[in-house]
């Protein structure tokens, strides 16, 4: 790196940091004050005002506030329920930026690789924007282009981050987050390539080629760099928005079962998981028969151990066998844990495995409040300061938050489908030796690096 660059990512990081930190700061004050002091603050004004902070700003600093918003006890029920509802709203940037960004990226003579460049950003994504065009044989493309300055924006949130991180393990030792933080960083870093996100992309094309309910967009060879992600444009609508005008149960069956296979198809099949389940990434297709799949930035790779300890949970869950969930929560990654302990972080298992023990057609869970979930992990974890605490482990986070945030979506969806034979459907024939064969024959077809 020059100079020159070295100097623009620190003044970006500076610039970065001056408008986040005192809303992390505030918020750790806060947290801290209420829990060592007793001092009450208005947290629900002040959720709002870190709303609109955050909300405003591009980059990871929202993905950070929509995970920690999922997290079991990282910050108060107040700031979880405003910070769970960020999405991608900044500002777009405007053509001057585009043209100089298209220009970077694929030469002077950008636009005679089109027939057609919409001017106006179609639609937002954490890291970037998206444009809509048509190349010269008439495919019609999504070209998804990189904020200015992200690495060092990117750096920034990390910073801000550890120092949050940090402030809540003093202020509360039961959980050590270290590993959550190093994961994080890991994911965030990765999400600013978007060669390694088309690389994602062809993985899934390949793992949900045959499933009839997703469709994912297919990168565009020779339109695509590190800032640069050219793919198929995916015909679709909101499912918020449909889901709003009351479709029949048919309709919002085929919605679920399209979400549950696209999430868990790759992680019992390949060892994969996408890693943001949030609304903004799934489309209702114009067909109304299943759901458009969308940003590949985030996902993670699992040894295929890890996976055969997800299934042997499921079984310790439907058998009631300690010994069983003693070992898978070895396999992982839990460490040296006391019955006591265990039997806490079994409330947790129960409530995620519930649905797939019980063969029948039945919702996902029975009761209609929609924060059921975070209450659940708010019992785990004041379980977990009783017993003194556990070290969580790096593989643990998006496999509980892909849990936790797809539940929500099968909640609003208010389905009621057999969940157990869609997961034993999933599981059916595992050995963890046939999933290392297919994961690496999957990774090295898409171009996707081995995970280290």
């Amino acid at each position: 790196m020059s100079e020159r660059s070295r100097e623009s990512t620190l003044f970006g990081e500076v610039r970065r940091m001056v408008r986040t930190s005192s809303a992390v700061t505030g918020i750790a004050a806060r947290v801290a004050g209420e829990r060592m002091l007793g001092i009450k603050t208005d947290k629900t004004a002040h959720a709002e005002d870190l709303k609109k902070v955050l909300g405003g700003l591009k980059g990871p600093m929202m993905k950070v506030a929509q995970f920690l918003s999922t997290v079991p006890d990282a910050l108060p029920e107040e700031y979880a329920e405003q910070l769970a509802t960020l999405q991608a709203n900044a500002p777009p940037m405007g053509w001057p930026f585009v043209r100089r960004r298209m220009q970077s990226e694929l030469g002077p003579a950008w636009q005679s690789k089109f027939a057609e460049f919409g001017q106006t950003a179609a639609a937002a994504a954490s890291l970037g924007q998206v444009h809509r065009a048509r190349l010269p044989d008439g495919t019609e493309v999504a070209c998804k282009l990189q904020y200015p300055d992200m690495p060092s924006v990117v750096e920034a949130d990390l910073r801000q981050l550890r120092i949050a991180v940090q402030l809540y393990r003093r202020m509360d030792a039961s959980l050590d987050n270290s590993e959550v933080f190093e994961e994080l960083r890991d994911r965030l870093r990765e999400e600013l390539d978007y060669l390694r996100e088309a690389a994602h992309q062809r993985l899934y094309g390949l793992m949900l080629g045959d499933q009839p309910r997703v469709l994912v967009p297919r990168p565009i060879d020779g339109y695509c760099t590190e800032r640069l992600l050219t793919m198929t444009w995916l015909e679709g609508s909101a499912l918020a928005k449909r889901l709003e005008e009351d479709p029949p149960m048919g309709e919002r069956q085929a919605y679920a079962e399209g979400l549950f296979r696209a999430w868990y198809r790759p992680f019992y099949r390949y060892g994969v998981i996408h890693g943001d389940p949030h609304l903004g990434n799934y489309q209702v297709r114009p067909d109304r028969e299943g759901i458009n799949l969308f940003d590949f930035g985030t996902v993670r790779i699992f040894p295929p151990s890890f996976v055969g300890g997800v299934i042997l949970l499921f079984e310790a869950v439907r058998d009631r066998d300690d010994e069983k969930a003693a070992e898978a929560y070895r396999i992982w990654g839990f460490q040296n844990l006391s019955k006591e302990t265990m039997d806490v972080l079994n409330l947790w298992a129960d409530f995620l495995y519930e649905p797939l023990v019980q063969d029948k057609v039945r919702p996902i869970q029975y009761s209609d409040d929609m924060s059921y979930g975070r209450k659940v992990a708010q019992q785990v974890h004041e379980g977990l300061k009783r017993t003194g605490g556990v070290k969580i482990p790096r593989e643990f986070p998006l496999m509980d938050r892909a849990a936790v945030g797809l539940g929500s979506v099968f909640l609003r969806l208010r389905c009621e489908m057999n969940w157990h034979r869609l997961f034993m459907e999933m599981i059916e024939g595992h050995s963890t030796a046939s999933l290392a064969e297919r994961q690496a024959l999957a990774l090295a077809e898409a171009g996707v690096p081995a995970p280290s």
